[in-house]
């Protein structure tokens, strides 16, 4: 079910009004069989891959905080390996497939093995991230493991961010599903303005800009000059409304009923660098891989060579989570390699200041 169909416009008032109604001790429950529900409207199969890595990760999370320290490395990567196991499979496996057969053949052998045909479920890539959070969190010590399977399914389910985010962060939602949230004016009316404004963005901007875009994307040998300039710039603007407008929504939506979610978007096309874009763009996102991937790797504390190549990484993982292509790759490694001159520059920087001495 997506945010700006006829279906969720009937789905959010029913569940809302419900969620209300009910005492504290059923809304967990109604929740969760409310987002069950929203996820199975699209493809109603793939809710069992759902049902897996939240039994997976469940399961891990218990066994994390009982295991003594030489297991619990064991029973983490046990975890993340089927999480990215379920991504890679949905997600990435025609890639490699094709890739690893060009490779192949590319050296006189023969590569025989089909691809699959699947279709993506949607917002994979964004639940499987919070899956892991909650299980990092757990190995480290900063989340306790949750003992409810229900509530801990429905941190994985929770609707309004199921479909594209934000990547919540066990510490910030799976308390809130205990308090006891009770109907307010002002915040029902905020949240609503949230939703109405990213529903502006989405249909009225993003998905008339689209319009123009795609005729110029479509065919652009046709076009030359004005019109590719204009198209670009048509789709810097499209994909932030249709991407942060989407991110409202779900705010919004949550916010009607008392959740807090995470701000995902802070006006990045205001930012004077690279680093400040990546703290204003899919913010969830950016701090996820800064948290997970690019401090456990040393971040900058390690020698200069390691510094650099920990950005390119990153940024190189970051490609290829938005999309399973080569074009993501390359996108993802010119944001690593500015990253990474403007590394070089500070650290050049710092060397000339200190090498001066005093008058």
């Amino acid at each position: 079910m997506l945010f700006n169909s006829l279906h969720f416009a009937l789905f959010f008032p029913v569940v809302t009004t419900l969620y209300f109604l009910l005492p504290h001790r059923h809304r967990l429950w109604m929740l969760l069989l409310a987002s069950c529900y929203f996820y199975m409207a699209l493809v109603p199969k793939y809710i069992l891959i759902l049902f897996f890595l939240i039994a997976v990760d469940y399961t891990a999370g218990l066994l994390i905080e009982r295991a003594p320290p030489e297991k619990r490395r064991l029973y983490l990567l046990c975890s993340l390996l089927a999480n990215v196991l379920v991504l890679s499979i949905f997600k990435y496996f025609n890639f490699i497939n094709a890739n690893v057969g060009g490779v192949i053949e590319a050296l006189g052998g023969r590569w025989s093995l089909p691809n699959l045909n699947i279709i993506l479920p949607i917002g994979l890539s964004f639940h499987t991230f919070q899956s892991i959070s909650y299980v990092i969190e757990v190995y480290r010590g900063r989340q306790k493991a949750e003992r409810n399977l229900g509530k801990y399914a429905l941190y994985v389910l929770f609707y309004p961010q199921l479909v594209a985010g934000p990547i919540e962060r066990p510490q910030n939602l799976l308390h809130q599903f205990d308090e006891p949230h009770r109907f307010d004016y002002a915040r029902v009316t905020d949240g609503l303005k949230l939703m109405v404004w990213g529903l502006f963005k989405k249909v009225v901007i993003a998905d008339r800009l689209a319009v123009a875009v795609d005729l110029v994307y479509n065919n652009p040998t046709s076009y030359s000059g004005w019109p590719l300039v204009v198209a670009t710039y048509f789709f810097a603007i499209q994909i932030y409304c249709d991407f942060s407008g989407y991110t409202d929504m779900a705010r919004g939506a949550a916010q009607v009923m008392g959740f807090r979610m995470m701000e995902n978007f802070r006006a990045p096309y205001l930012a004077t660098s690279i680093g400040e874009f990546w703290r204003r763009w899919h913010i969830s996102l950016s701090s996820w891989f800064r948290d997970y991937v690019y401090i456990p790797m040393g971040g900058n504390q390690v020698p200069r060579w390691r510094w650099y190549a920990n950005l390119m990484a990153v940024f190189l993982l970051s490609g290829l989570w938005h999309g399973a292509s080569w074009t993501f790759v390359i996108w993802g490694g010119l944001h690593g390699l500015r990253s990474m001159m403007t590394a070089i520059n500070t650290m050049e920087r710092r060397t000339s200041t200190n090498s001066v001495g005093p008058p």
